[in-house]
């Protein structure tokens, strides 16, 4: 069969189109049901996020997903509404601007020190817990539950077995102030010499005023023992009045 028009070809398919079984709207109940395990789900990461003092925590994770189930929630709803018979409305369209979006709010979770880069597993997380609110809104419970379920293991069992067997040193950045004397800067670049695996960067920053100084350093240090010789090796340094490590 040969169909000479486009219009020959809709009404070929208007029937069919017709005659589809449209879902019903999502109710109210159900919604609130849906965003309720979204938030609950995403307080489980958020937590596991937090935990780590990361910039994205608890409640930017639960606010996210609250937001994803939403936004799927509501275009299943409008699909349904303005679908018309032989113009179907695409239920994905408002739901697909949340994984474009969500990029920018995960770009805010990255930050930089010198040459290490800090917050990708938790701009990934935001990511993915996006889309697992779009899960849940679509009505997937169980896929959303079991996804988030993986993500815990992947952020916390896989962290301890990398902690454990693969990384035996992590970056470090080291804030030192002091006050101004001629030995403070040589005397904390050869103590972090000595105890660091290599030195990202060493940044100073000197007021002449409060006769001050401010030392920042990226460095990768050995775990455990050696980190904590470190600190307390720094500390003992003339004139160093405080000393953070992240």
């Amino acid at each position: 069969m040969v169909f000479n028009t486009f219009s020959e070809l809709a009404q070929a398919h208007k029937p069919a189109l017709d005659s589809q079984e449209r879902q019903p709207m999502i109710s109210e109940t159900q919604i609130i049901l849906r965003v309720l395990v979204g938030a609950a789900l995403g307080a489980v990461v958020g937590f596991e996020r937090e935990r780590h003092d990361q910039p994205a925590g608890l409640r930017t994770h639960m606010i996210l997903v609250i937001g994803a189930t939403l936004a799927m929630v509501l275009s299943v709803n409008l699909g349904y509404l303005f679908a018309r018979p032989g113009t179907p409305a695409d239920p994905a369209r408002l739901a697909a601007q949340v994984i474009s979006g969500i990029g920018f709010l995960g770009a805010g979770a990255i930050l930089r020190y010198g040459f290490s880069v800090k917050g990708l597993t938790t701009a990934t997380s935001l990511w993915t817990m996006a889309i697992v609110g779009m899960t849940v809104g679509a009505g997937y419970y169980l896929i959303g539950v079991v996804t988030t379920g993986l993500i815990i293991v992947v952020l916390v069992l896989l962290n301890i077995i990398e902690n454990r067997f693969v990384r035996t040193s992590i970056s470090r950045f080291i804030t030192i102030e002091a006050s101004y004397n001629k030995g403070v800067v040589k005397n904390v670049r050869h103590i972090i010499e000595e105890f660091a695996e290599s030195v990202g960067s060493f940044n100073i920053q000197k007021s002449v005023k409060d006769k001050r100084i401010r030392i920042q350093v990226l460095a990768r240090i050995q775990r455990d023992q050696k980190l904590e010789d470190l600190i307390d090796t720094l500390s003992d340094i003339h004139g160093v009045r405080t000393l953070r490590v992240e």
